[in-house]
C-alpha cells in the first residue's frame, strides 16, 4: 500500500492547492470550436455525466492510450481516466475544481472518477464498462461514504476496493492535461505516487458479494450486472 495521509486528507480542496502552485484553467479562447460547443451545453456535474454514458468506450482495440479532453473530442470515444480529465476540463470551466479519485483495487485495475462537492455533500462523474461504477449524486457527507458506495458494484472475479485517494490535478501535474494532443501518462503516474488512504471492508460481504456476480453472470453471460442496492444515489 502506498504511503498514507495523516490527517483527513483532503479537505477543505484548497489544502491541496496550497501544497504546489496550481496551474490555472485556460481561457474559454483557448478551445477549438467543438470543444467549446461541450463547454457551453454541458454545465453541471449531471450533464457531463449524462454526454459520458452517452460516448462510446474507449476499449483500446489498437493501443493503450491516455488521452486528454482535447483528444477525447477528436477521437470521439473514452475510458474511465479519459472521461475524468474531460469532465475535470469542461466542469472546471464551470467553477469545479479539477480533482480526481483514484479507487484502488486488490488486482492493480483501479478505477478514476471526477469528484465534486455541492452543498456541502460529495458526488462524482465517471465513466465505466461496468454498470456500478459510473457517477454518483452529491449526497455523500464524506469522502469516505461515497467510495463505500462503490464497494459492492467493484466485485467481480478479482477486484475489490482497498483504498482511496483524491489529487488535484492543478497540482500534482505538470503538463498539459487538459488540451495536449498527446497521451498524457503523466496523469496515470501521478496518481500512483500520490498518498492513498486504506480502506476496511468486511471480508464475508465481499464473499458474499462475489457468490452473487458469479451467479448472475453464470444466468446472464452477458449485459450489464445491475442487482446492486443503493442505486438512487448513482448518477
Amino acid at each position: 500500500m502506498r504511503a498514507l495521509l495523516a490527517l483527513d486528507f483532503l479537505f477543505p480542496v484548497e489544502r491541496l492547492v496550497k501544497m504546489k502552485i496550481a496551474t490555472a484553467a485556460p481561457a474559454l479562447e483557448a478551445f477549438r470550436p467543438k470543444e467549446r460547443g461541450i463547454i457551453e451545453r454541458y454545465r453541471t456535474p449531471q450533464q457531463v455525466q449524462n454526454f459520458l454514458r452517452a460516448l462510446p468506450y474507449n476499449w483500446e482495440r489498437q493501443r493503450e492510450t491516455l488521452r486528454t479532453f482535447r483528444g477525447v473530442v477528436k477521437h470521439w470515444k473514452a475510458h474511465c481516466l479519459e472521461a475524468a480529465l474531460v469532465a475535470a476540463t469542461v466542469l472546471e470551466q464551470h467553477g469545479y475544481p479539477p480533482l480526481l479519485l483514484d479507487l484502488e483495487s486488490q488486482d492493480k485495475l483501479d478505477h478514476v472518477l471526477f469528484l465534486f462537492r455541492r452543498r456541502g455533500r460529495w458526488g462524482t462523474v465517471a465513466r465505466s464498462r461496468d454498470f456500478g461504477l459510473h457517477g454518483r449524486k452529491p449526497v455523500f457527507r464524506t469522502i469516505r461514504q461515497l467510495v463505500m458506495s462503490y464497494v459492492d458494484p467493484y466485485v467481480d472475479g478479482s477486484g475489490r476496493v482497498v483504498g482511496y485517494g483524491v489529487g488535484d490535478l492543478r497540482t500534482i501535474v505538470r503538463g498539459h492535461w487538459r488540451l495536449s494532443p498527446g497521451d498524457m501518462w503523466e496523469v496515470e503516474r501521478a496518481l500512483i505516487r500520490m498518498p492513498h488512504r486504506a480502506l476496511q471492508s468486511s471480508d464475508r460481504r465481499y464473499e458474499f458479494m462475489r457468490r452473487q456476480f458469479r451467479a448472475f453472470r453464470e444466468r446472464h453471460p452477458t449485459g450489464p450486472v445491475n442487482f446492486y442496492a443503493g442505486q438512487s444515489s448513482w448518477m
